[in-house]
């Protein structure tokens, strides 16, 4: 069997195109999360008009020189401006406040002394202080948020500032997951042969779809029983924009998921890549469904669930960025390349000065099982299949893990 080249397999993915990308309206709160399906424009000035940024009193600035101004009126927020700041007057404004006709700058509190219905300017300010101009938020005609962009509570908050009740989102797609192994226990149940190991990826997966933005629908584990596989991912298919599968693609006598795969009527993509772990990774598609197949130690489910459904999820709601982050760092101790394949490699990372350093401390060697290894404060040290042995104080890229 000939295994592709890892960069190969990554341009087919990102080369995806979903065709019908599914939109719905969501009331404002509960868009967080969710990617906006359209540009959000202003559709007036914030502030309309100029308003006042602190408790204080409205004035022209020409008059400060005066030292001493008349009271002749009180402006307080939300209300209705009846007096005009005339030569020589103040008008008692509050944050929020509009400015009074005639007014140009605001004088706090704090500035004057209060003397009977007059103040007295104790320290002046600048002209046009403490006003807020006409659009100094915003302007009329600003596109503010763009579409394709993941929304949190700040857009929230501008959104209801622009009064939309129901902005239009992308709908998140739903990932279908299941593991399949006779060997396998679920949650609670009891064991009773020495054979038998807890399932753990099912519920891993899961975790990394509610996480990046997919909705779950758990499927839980499955024996290896060639006819009740094909039922499950075909019915897994038709309730679902992805179907996760882990183990069952090697080559193993009971290894069925890809069989049953190309008896769905799929279209494989690609089956086998040179990668450490998750070499067996099989992606395929019918229409704009899709279904990967994973490897079913817990390390190497997990690692290609990063690399190749992570990109898919966001694929299925136009996110302009990616959930994960390749950055530089480097290496405070050796590391041996063992493999002429890309390797994602458990690393202990340290964020010091701005600047990310990689060590292998507490990580364990051995085979791809070993979940505990992304334990901890970890990162994934990236080595393509061109790459050798690194040194210490050598610059290398790692994906972060939020």
């Amino acid at each position: 069997m000939a295994f592709m080249h890892f960069k190969k397999s990554m341009d087919i993915i990102n080369s995806i195109e979903i065709n019908n990308l599914k939109r719905v309206k969501r009331y404002l709160v509960d868009s967080l999360g969710y990617v906006l399906a359209e540009d959000i424009v202003a559709s007036y000035n914030s502030p309309e008009f100029p308003t006042s940024a602190m408790d204080g009193y409205a004035v022209k600035y020409r008059d400060l020189k005066l030292g001493k101004l008349k009271i002749i009126g009180i402006n307080p927020a939300g209300g209705d401006i009846i007096n005009e700041v005339l030569d020589g007057t103040a008008i008692k404004t509050f944050t929020g406040s509009l400015m009074p006709k005639g007014s140009d700058t605001l004088i706090p509190i704090e500035n004057v002394e209060v003397d009977g219905e007059d103040i007295i300017i104790k320290d002046k300010v600048p002209f046009g202080f403490s006003v807020r101009e006409v659009g100094e938020n915003f302007a009329k005609g600003d596109k503010l948020i763009p579409k394709g962009t993941k929304l949190n509570f700040t857009h929230i908050g501008v959104m209801a500032s622009l009064n939309i009740v129901s902005p239009l989102v992308y709908e998140k797609p739903r990932v279908a997951i299941l593991s399949t192994g006779s060997e396998l226990l679920e949650l609670g149940e009891m064991q009773i042969k020495s054979s038998q190991i807890r399932s753990s990826n099912n519920y891993t997966i899961e975790a990394v779809v509610r996480k990046y933005g997919g909705e779950p629908i758990q499927l839980g584990c499955i024996g290896d029983n060639r006819e009740n596989i094909l039922e499950v991912v075909g019915d897994a298919l038709n309730q679902s924009d992805i179907v996760v599968t882990t183990g069952g693609v090697s080559v193993g006598d009971f290894d069925f998921v890809k069989d049953v795969i190309l008896e769905l009527g799929c279209e494989v993509l690609f089956k086998g890549v040179r990668i450490k772990p998750g070499q067996h990774i099989m992606v395929a598609r019918r229409d704009d469904k899709f279904i990967i197949a994973l490897p079913g130690f817990a390390y190497s489910s997990t690692v290609t669930a990063l690399i190749y459904l992570l990109p898919l999820i966001e694929k299925f709601q136009n996110l302009k960025s990616s959930n994960l982050k390749i950055v530089e760092a480097t290496l405070l101790e050796d590391f041996k390349k063992r493999h002429k394949k890309a390797e994602f490699t458990a690393c202990r990372v340290i964020l010091k000065d701005g600047n990310y350093f990689v060590d292998f401390k507490s990580k364990k060697s051995g085979t791809s099982a070993i979940m505990t290894n992304m334990l901890g404060d970890t990162a994934l040290l990236i080595t393509s299949e061109e790459d050798s042995s690194k040194s210490a104080g050598d610059r290398v890229k790692i994906l972060l893990l939020d």
